[in-house]
């Protein structure tokens, strides 16, 4: 049974000025659309075909014969958690649970805030940043290309996209400005309360 690409939650212009509806054509349209493509045709006719993404990224991990699976599927995976975590006037100061949390174990919602920035300012190459919850503890972590947390064990609660295609007709090499134009606006902190719920 064929991966269904989900839809996004919001029109493709929705979050401008901060990422335009060209960024979100051609990275929801285009890339996203194409890793989903890629998986389905991979996993077809094999066990995997049954599984469900979670499972298939787990299994595939760290397999070098299963590469290309890895890859179409965790992309596909991230790209799905990462527009859900995005919203229109979102971003700013958490709110519910998740703030309380941030306070607790980064020491305050800035120190927090440059964690991330800097983890998504560094990842060398094409990657992801992420707020993962580990062992009961927040932490900022990043990874390269399609890797995803959970295969190291962790809850991803939120992450943010800096493969250059991720933000590049918007703001060109400026990676910074597009990581701190999504966590100051963007964050849909609704989501990530429902990710630390389900998680605790």
């Amino acid at each position: 049974m064929a991966y269904q690409q989900p839809p996004l939650p919001y029109a493709d212009n929705a979050l401008e000025p901060h990422i335009s509806a060209n960024t979100i054509s051609f990275h929801y349209g285009k890339h996203h659309a194409t890793y989903v493509k890629n998986y389905n045709g991979l996993v077809e006719g094999t066990p995997f075909d049954a599984m469900s993404l979670e499972e298939v990224i787990l299994q595939t991990a760290n397999d070098a014969s299963k590469v290309g699976v890895f890859n179409n599927g965790a992309q596909a995976w991230n790209h799905t958690f990462y527009w859900n975590g995005l919203t229109p006037n979102g971003g700013g100061a958490p709110t519910g649970a998740i703030a309380a949390k941030i306070v607790e174990d980064f020491g305050s919602v800035d120190k927090f805030k440059d964690e991330l920035k800097n983890a998504a300012a560094t990842q060398f190459g094409s990657g992801w940043a992420w707020l993962v919850l580990d062992g009961g503890t927040l932490k900022v972590t990043k990874t390269g290309n399609a890797q995803n947390p959970m295969t190291s064990g962790q809850t991803p609660l939120l992450c943010i996209d800096v493969w250059e295609h991720a933000y590049y007709l918007d703001y060109q090499n400026r990676r910074p400005d597009h990581v701190a134009a999504v966590i100051e606006n963007l964050i849909n902190w609704d989501f990530v309360n429902a990710n630390y719920a389900a998680a605790k």
